[in-house]
């Protein structure tokens, strides 16, 4: 497909902010939307292929989101127990998580307008499902959904990006892959247009447009650009997705637009993730599924034999996107993640099958202990005096708490812990707290897997309107979104706010820029007929 010399709106980035920005450009009126990607198509959809596919949205509880899911049956639904998640919940989330360092209007936006961009995606054909296997478990014959999340997409981030592309196509949104941004130009006067340099085949092609959409991802498939802002030893991160996330497009909005950088690129959402992974890129295959999160369950132990993270500080939700960067600080950047034979049948199938992942099988802790030992463990003995002494405040606390209504519940946040009066862990463990103590026991081993990197460019919330660092005001006709905008997330992040940022900012900065490519045309009609 050619290079077409102009259009409407060019969107640079094939992710879930970029789609949404093209087809809400399109559906705002935008006549000839352009997106582009430096990909080939077979790498289509960006870091979005390799996420779950979950949106954290604010609504009012089950009726809410029945209308827009596939897979609840009656008998299901009967079962079901899903609180309401409200604004106010959604805004603490962010502010707790983030350190209260989010910007206030960003974090309104993404609150306030979450559940109707939701909506809006469900309408553009995105297939919505009740995530019942990443955030739910039946505990007494009831299905609890936790953590504030409770919606994900039809087959991941596969199923997402396959619906944004049929959606887009339903737009005539024209899709040009493996071509890259390789400059920009902004406007010469207020409503002139912003002119792009883009290579494909070798070929350098200008593309004049009224408004651009930078939607081209973080830096985090850049080891250098890791090394530089989030600091030493995180070239040693694994990539959990695209190869092509480089942070070119950074440079080129810093350099040629004077685009201010904003929030804390010094931060990025990293998990643990399989130790025997390709170090370099995702699977398309296999996703998301290389993460290892049940460590709520058990106990995280590094190659010393030492726990180093308070495994249930929280729910997995607020806590997995900063581990990784846990993990990355230990020896040799691994750990091995332990369970017993309690533990181990609610981990999820996707993450833990054998087919997926090596499951390290023994029938005591010492056979565990020397089969780790064979695949990195350091210190042995230390490993086992970990757990057994582990062990130990478990009990201590549970025959101190006899007589109270404790129960192991993993859906909630249950205050089974390893403090008591009479015995007490240096790094404790909150919640979930099960002795390991009963056969067979299981370890995998992970490392760190850097999903996106925290760092971006200041916005005008309104529009996502790049703003311009020496002047302080929009840049006309270039707008940001997805990882690129900055002010967000800080240190950590609330899980699926991601997804829901890319949805909410993608659908405003589609529909101010296809606002002010429809602008020229409007003055030339008259003022009668362009108000019918």
């Amino acid at each position: 497909m050619s290079v077409p010399s102009s259009c409407d709106v060019i969107v640079v980035g094939s992710g879930n902010a970029g789609f949404s920005a093209a087809v809400s450009a399109a559906q705002s009126g935008a006549r000839r939307v352009l997106l582009v990607d430096k990909c080939p198509e077979d790498w289509a959809g960006g870091n979005t292929y390799f996420t779950a596919g979950a949106y954290r949205t604010v609504h009012q509880g089950l009726p809410d989101l029945l209308p827009i899911v596939n897979n609840v049956s009656p008998s299901q639904a009967k079962k079901i127990e899903l609180s309401p998640y409200t604004e106010e919940d959604f805004h603490n989330d962010l502010k707790n998580v983030c350190s209260g360092r989010s910007d206030p209007e960003l974090a309104s936006t993404l609150v306030s307008e979450s559940n109707e961009a939701i909506k809006w995606l469900a309408s553009n054909g995105i297939r919505f499902q009740l995530s019942f296997n990443r955030q739910s478990y039946e505990v007494d014959g009831k299905i609890k959904f936790w953590g504030g999340l409770s919606l994900k997409t039809q087959d991941g981030g596969k199923g997402l990006i396959a619906d944004h592309l049929a959606a887009a196509r339903r737009h005539s949104v024209q899709v040009i892959w493996s071509t890259a941004l390789v400059g920009i130009m902004p406007p010469k006067h207020p409503d002139g247009d912003v002119i792009v340099t883009v290579k494909k085949d070798g070929v350098n092609s200008t593309i004049s447009a009224k408004g651009v959409i930078l939607a081209a991802g973080g830096f985090e498939s850049n080891a250098r650009m890791r090394s530089q802002f989030l600091g030493p030893g995180w070239d040693m991160a694994m990539v959990r997705g695209t190869p092509y996330n480089t942070g070119e497009c950074f440079e080129i909005a810093i350099k040629s637009l004077d685009a201010q950088p904003v929030g804390n690129w010094s931060g990025c959402h990293a998990v643990a993730w399989d130790a025997n992974a390709n170090p370099h890129v995702g699977d398309r295959v296999a996703s998301n599924e290389y993460t290892k999160s049940g460590y709520p369950l058990g106990l995280m132990i590094n190659t010393e034999g030492k726990r180093f993270v308070d495994e249930g500080v929280d729910l997995r939700n607020y806590t997995y996107a900063k581990f990784g960067r846990a993990i990355l600080a230990q020896p040799e950047q691994t750990a091995f993640q332990i369970w017993d034979a309690k533990a181990s049948p609610w981990l999820r199938p996707e993450e833990y099958r054998e087919e997926r992942v090596e499951r390290i099988m023994a029938n005591s802790l010492e056979e565990l202990a020397d089969k780790c030992q064979a695949r990195g463990l350091r210190d042995r003995d230390a490993f086992v005096h970990t757990i057994r002494e582990y062990n130990e405040a478990v009990y201590a606390h549970r025959r101190e708490n006899a007589s109270a209504a404790l129960k192991w519940d993993p859906a909630v946040k249950d205050g089974l812990s390893t403090q008591s009066s009479s015995k007490q862990l240096a790094l404790p463990k909150s919640n979930w707290a099960l002795a390991l103590d009963q056969g067979p026991f299981l370890a995998v081993k992970v490392t760190c897997g850097i999903t996106f990197t925290f760092g971006g460019l200041k916005v005008d919330p309104q529009k996502a309107q790049l703003i311009g660092a020496t002047t302080g005001r929009p840049i006309p006709g270039v707008y940001c979104v997805g990882e690129m905008l900055g002010g967000l997330f800080y240190q950590n992040y609330p899980g699926g706010s991601g997804l829901t940022s890319g949805a909410v900012f993608g659908r405003r900065a589609g529909r101010a820029a296809a606002q002010r490519a429809a602008a020229p045309r409007d003055r030339d009609i008259p003022t009668t007929l362009s108000k019918l």
